[in-house]
């Protein structure tokens, strides 16, 4: 795929129970791999879009206070994601092999930790991002982020 600029927005969405940016924060060099993703249409994103030096929206879902809690940048391209390969592991595909992974992931690194959420409740109220994905198809795990709504989100975070 040849890109047309040399930088890209994502959202990545994690269950802060499971992994939030607190975690990532805490993490060696602040930085981890983004992991787990089994849905194809985000599985075809972080394999064929999603680059180094892309920005990240850290979005945390499925708790009191949903929405973007903070930035990141990917600090590694698409690679298979060890966890299919291993049987102990809740993401274990037994039709992947290494010679063809059916899953990927990237490394983030931590950029900034918003002071408080640009919620999903603000982000619906700004008529600048109703074509935001995040609006149309809210369950999917990785998603493009346009250069405007990055913006736009960055803004409602200061």
């Amino acid at each position: 795929m040849v890109r047309t600029n040399s930088e890209q927005y994502w959202l990545f969405k994690s269950e802060p129970d499971c992994y939030s940016i607190d975690d990532l924060a805490q993490a060696p060099q602040q930085t981890a791999r983004w992991d787990g993703v089994r849905n194809f249409q985000a599985r075809n994103f972080l394999r064929d879009q999603v680059a180094a030096g892309d920005r990240v929206f850290f979005y945390h879902s499925r708790c009191k206070t949903i929405g973007i809690v903070g930035t990141a940048i990917v600090s590694r391209a698409s690679y298979a994601d060890p966890q299919q390969f291993d049987p102990q592991s809740p993401y274990f595909d037994a039709k992947s092999s290494a010679e063809a992974p059916r899953w990927f992931c990237v490394d983030i690194t931590l950029t900034k930790k918003f002071a408080q959420t640009v919620t999903l409740d603000q982000i619906k109220q700004i008529q600048a991002l109703d074509e935001m994905v995040l609006r149309k198809q809210g369950r999917l795990s990785v998603q493009p982020v346009t250069q405007r709504e990055w913006q736009t989100i960055n803004q409602l975070a200061l």
